[in-house]
C-alpha cells in the first residue's frame, strides 16, 4: 500500500505557536484572565456602511455564483483604487479576487512556481509564506536582515541572495512582524536589483492603509514598466476595513499570469462569497473616514507601547512604522529561569511568560527570528498597558 499522505504534505512545518495559543484559550475558558498580544486583526467592527451595503445584496437576491475572478464591477473599484493610491494602471482582466489576500498569494505562488524553483523571503517574514511556498514546489531562501535596518533588506544582500535557480522574491511592506516601511527610495532599489535579475516580485500591501511615521508605502510595480510586467501585487480588505472575517483579497498581475490565475481559481474555489464582493465594492467606493480613525487609534496605541516598553529593563522594541505589530527583543533574558524552567529561546519565553504572568506573545522563532517575541497592538489600550506591566514584572522576576 502507497503512503496515505501526499509527500508535499509532509514539506508543511508544524506551527510554533499553536501549543501556545490552544493553552492560552484554554486558560480564557477557565476564566483566566489572559491579555492576548497575539491577535493579528484589528478589535473594530466593520464599518456600518459596509455592514449595510452586505445586508442590501441580500435582500437583492444576489447570492448567486459570480465570474470565478469577481464582479465586473468589484474588478473595475480595485483597479480605479489601485490607480488612485499607487498610480498603476491596470484593467479588470488583471485583477483576479479572491477568498482573502492568503489565497491570491497562494495562487501566485502556484501559477509561477515550479518544483525547486528557489524564493527569496526576508527574515523576519509572515509564517505562511515558507509554508506556501514549499506546498508549490519551490525552496524558500531566508534572508536575515539587521536590527540595524529596521529589518529592512538591503539591496546589496538581495543580489547576494540570488542564484539562477530563483524565480520569485516575497516583498511585504508595510510587514507583518516588524512594522516596517519601505521608503519610495529603498523599493526602487530593490526593484533595480530585481529587473537586472529578471525576478518576479510578489508583493503583498495588506498593510499599506496603516501607516505612523513620515515614510509611506509605495508600489514595487509603480517602479517602472518592466517592474510592472515582474510583479503580482496583492493586497485585500481584511486589515483596512476591519473585514477579517469576509474573506475578500485580490491580485493585480501581468494578463498572461492573471489569465492562468483564473483559471486555477475556477477549478479550485470558483468565487469568492457573493456577498462579501457587493461589501467591498462599497468599502472601496466610500469615504475612508472610518479607516482613518482606526489608524488614529492604532497610532494612539503604539506610541503608549513604544513609550512604556522603553521603560523596561531587559528587553526593547524595535519602533514599528506600519502594521499593528512591534518586535519586541527579549534575548536579554535567556539564560534566566523561571521557577526552575530555564528561558532558551522565544518559545520557552512565551510558555513561561504564559505560565507566570497569562500573557499570550507569539515567540519571534516563528517568523525566523529567534531573539524576540510579537506583540500585536491591536488590542484595547487598557489591556495593553496592563499587558506591558506584566511583561516588564516577568522580565524583572526571572533569575
Amino acid at each position: 500500500m502507497s503512503q496515505r499522505l501526499a509527500k508535499r504534505m509532509g514539506s508543511i512545518s508544524p506551527s510554533l505557536t499553536l501549543a501556545i495559543s490552544a493553552k492560552a484559550k484554554a486558560m480564557k475558558a477557565e476564566g483566566e484572565n489572559v491579555i492576548n498580544f497575539g491577535v493579528g486583526e484589528p478589535d473594530f467592527n466593520t464599518p456600518e456602511h459596509i455592514v449595510q451595503a452586505a445586508v442590501d445584496a441580500l435582500e437583492k437576491g444576489h447570492t448567486k455564483y459570480t465570474p470565478s475572478s469577481g464582479l465586473p464591477e468589484l474588478r473595475r473599484a480595485i483597479c480605479e483604487k489601485l490607480q488612485r493610491d499607487n498610480n498603476l494602471e491596470y484593467s479588470p482582466s488583471q485583477i483576479i479576487v479572491s477568498n482573502g489576500a492568503k489565497h491570491s498569494i497562494f495562487n501566485a505562488c502556484f501559477a509561477l512556481l515550479d518544483e525547486g524553483n528557489e524564493v527569496i523571503i526576508p527574515a523576519p517574514y509572515w509564517l505562511t509564506y515558507p509554508e506556501v511556498v514549499k506546498v508549490c514546489g519551490g525552496v524558500p531562501v531566508i534572508v536575515k536582515t539587521s536590527k540595524k535596518t529596521g529589518f529592512k533588506i538591503t539591496p546589496e544582500r538581495l543580489k547576494e541572495a540570488i542564484t539562477p535557480k530563483t524565480k520569485l522574491f516575497i516583498f511585504n511592506s508595510p510587514c507583518n512582524p516588524t512594522g516596517a516601511v519601505y521608503s519610495e527610495q529603498e523599493v526602487r532599489a530593490l526593484a533595480k536589483v530585481c529587473e537586472e535579475a529578471g525576478i518576479f516580485v510578489l508583493s503583498d500591501e495588506i498593510y499599506e492603509k496603516l501607516v505612523y511615521g513620515e515614510t509611506k508605502p509605495f508600489s514595487v510595480a509603480a517602479c517602472s514598466e518592466k517592474m510592472k510586467d515582474l510583479t503580482i501585487t496583492v493586497n485585500g480588505v481584511s486589515k483596512t476595513y476591519a473585514m477579517t472575517g469576509w474573506r475578500i483579497g485580490y491580485l493585480a498581475a501581468p494578463k498572461d499570469i492573471a489569465k492562468a490565475i483564473d483559471s486555477l481559481q475556477s477549478h479550485a474555489t470558483s468565487n469568492a462569497n457573493s456577498i462579501a464582493q457587493y461589501a467591498t465594492i462599497k468599502a472601496l467606493n466610500s469615504s475612508e473616514a472610518a479607516v482613518e480613525e482606526m489608524v488614529a487609534r492604532f497610532a494612539r496605541r503604539r506610541l503608549a507601547m513604544i513609550e512604556r516598553v522603553s521603560e523596561m529593563q531587559g528587553a526593547y522594541v524595535i519602533i514599528p512604522d506600519g502594521a499593528f505589530y512591534a518586535m519586541l527583543v527579549v534575548s536579554g533574558t535567556y539564560g534566566k529561569s523561571f521557577g526552575g524552567t530555564p528561558v532558551t529561546d522565544s518559545v520557552s519565553f512565551a510558555n513561561c511568560l504564559l505560565d507566570a504572568a497569562k500573557v499570550a506573545v507569539v515567540p519571534g522563532a516563528a517568523f525566523g527570528q529567534d531573539d524576540c517575541v510579537r506583540l500585536s497592538y491591536s488590542l484595547s489600550m487598557q489591556d495593553m498597558l496592563e499587558g506591558l506591566d506584566r511583561i516588564d514584572a516577568f522580565i524583572q522576576s526571572l533569575r
